[in-house]
């Protein structure tokens, strides 16, 4: 199979993975407002997958769009076995490699193993992801930070899983006990790139941490040439077209944020439907649509900066449903 990684242009763009944020809606409104050149999806969990109750809530994260393609799966766990099984099954679902998380820094996820705890058991993150190559014939890729505690664990950490050859390489520039309370170490690059060059000079590197939109990547991209990519994660709620030079207005945001709306309002009717077939015809039911409390994490990307914006917003904040929703905004929409 061709190699995604392979094809992108240097300086490359990706809409980061984020839990509960980069789902299958939410990707198709960013490709509307203005497309990466790469996507990923949030996180998928290899032993959900590998369970029979999980393994519908697993499929339902794994969903792609049209507009998605190319697309990267990230998948996360600790069990080789289960790694192996989710990543030979990816090949039949759309997905054009996949991508193993080893630096979430989400205290449930490095609890269970995964995540950014893969930095403090090394030979089982080679393990997992020599499993997962196995199994598949996509391309397989690692996203990590630079350490778990100490900043200078990156030097022998990234040794470790560039021996491995991966496809491509995302560096969070941060440890996990960092979080994102400190700034991004940029002035680490030219090491990390030299590692990768020692290691594994054909793994396209990727950056990760305070990269806000395609202005500020053309301008790391010149100074530093040595990186492949650029990818960007929160900055997509300072502005959902961060990956064009377009600055929206108020009223585009909104048109943004009703397209957005449909898109719910459609993938519920779907996902209430499909639910209601498997339960079988004639049970007195109600079936169980989208949750509608997470669309509100949303909000604060188009309801902001403009005066009124707080208290439109927090009217927002207090509907149940996307018609209430759309009420509050009356002419706004």
């Amino acid at each position: 199979m061709k190699n995604i990684w392979n094809e992108l242009p240097k300086g490359f763009t990706v809409l980061a993975p984020m839990e509960g944020v980069t789902d299958v809606i939410f990707r198709q409104v960013v490709a509307k407002a203005g497309r990466p050149d790469l996507f990923f999806t949030e996180f998928t969990n290899v032993s959900s997958y590998a369970s029979e109750k999980g393994r519908e809530n697993a499929l339902e994260r794994l969903e792609v769009a049209a507009t998605d393609c190319p697309i990267i799966a990230q998948i996360w766990g600790k069990n080789p076995e289960h790694f192996a099984e989710l990543a030979g099954a990816l090949e039949g679902l759309g997905f054009d490699g996949l991508d193993i998380n080893m630096g979430c820094p989400d205290r449930h996820v490095n609890a269970a193993g995964g995540g950014a705890a893969m930095i403090r058991t090394p030979d089982l993150a080679v393990e997992c992801y020599r499993q997962a190559k196995q199994a598949t014939n996509l391309p397989v890729s690692i996203k990590t930070r630079l350490g778990y505690t100490y900043l200078d664990e990156f030097r022998t950490w990234l040794v470790t899983i560039l021996k491995e050859q991966p496809v491509a390489l995302t560096v969070h520039l941060r440890t996990r006990k960092e979080m994102s309370k400190v700034p991004a170490h940029y002035e680490l690059i030219p090491e990390i790139a030299g590692i990768r060059k020692a290691f594994s000079p054909e793994t396209r590197l990727v950056i990760n941490g305070d990269i806000k939109d395609l202005k500020q990547v053309r301008e790391l991209s010149e100074k530093c040439p040595q990186v492949d990519g650029w990818m960007i994660g929160r900055g997509v709620f300072e502005n959902p077209y961060c990956f064009t030079e377009h600055m929206p207005s108020r009223e585009e945001l909104m048109g943004l944020l009703d397209y957005h709306l449909r898109l719910f309002d459609e993938k519920d009717a779907e996902l209430r439907l499909k639910r209601a077939r498997a339960l079988g015809e004639g049970r007195d039911i109600e079936v169980r649509g989208l949750a509608f409390e997470p669309l509100k994490h949303y909000f604060k990307i188009y309801v902001s900066g403009f005066p009124g914006a707080a208290e439109l917003r927090a009217r927002m904040m207090e509907c149940k449903n996307t018609e209430e929703v759309r009420r509050v905004l009356g002419c706004n929409l």
